[in-house]
């Protein structure tokens, strides 16, 4: 994990031990993880998901997960695309003087709420109601959907999943953590 991801979201990683706040989390190894993100999305009929600045980061982190698994093609056939709202909020207030078009300046300031950002669930409930908030047309909505093959292909196909030095992200995630009371309380003090 990059520092500045730690420092931004809080989370680290530690003997290939995954901590928020310099405490243990148990996880799911990547494998397991997007084959159960795949298997909910086939429940919810061909969505759209949403999210903010995910073309030019999120989607990329995603595809390449998909694609070192061999995932793509089921991922793809359960999900309509995605909407990036940040070129959607660009649109919809061009003319609104905002010098900032970051998901917390616009909750903020169309909400008038603060929020965790970079918590997960804080920041899918806050783009939720930004995005109601927002009131897209479906036509401006149908303007801004795009699929991972739409994605320039050097970011999807020629970025490494392997940067020189590291391991492959199924390396760096594909154990599943169980970690004992004294294990726990060890890894909390070596921090």
């Amino acid at each position: 994990m990059q520092p500045g991801a730690s420092r931004i979201t809080g989370f680290s990683v530690k003997h290939h031990r995954l901590f928020l706040h310099r405490r243990p989390v148990l996880t799911s190894s990547l494998r397991e993880a997007l084959v159960s993100f795949i298997t909910f999305l086939r429940m919810l009929n061909h969505p759209v998901l949403v999210g903010h600045n995910i073309r030019r980061f999120d989607c990329h982190v995603l595809a390449r997960a998909l694609d070192e698994f061999g995932l793509r093609l089921d991922f793809q056939k359960e999900v309509s695309g995605f909407v990036d709202t940040l070129p959607l909020a660009r649109q919809l207030l061009k003319d609104s003087g905002l010098q900032s078009f970051k998901q917390e300046n616009l909750v903020k300031t169309f909400l008038g709420v603060s929020y965790v950002a970079h918590n997960a669930l804080e920041d899918v409930q806050a783009l939720q109601k930004l995005y109601w908030a927002l009131k897209p047309t479906a036509d401006q909505i149908q303007e801004h959907i795009f699929t991972l093959d739409s994605l320039p292909a050097k970011a999807v196909n020629h970025v490494p999943v392997r940067p020189s030095g590291q391991r492959g992200l199924c390396e760096r995630f594909s154990k599943a953590l169980d970690i004992t009371r004294e294990e726990r309380a060890e890894e909390c003090l070596d921090i």
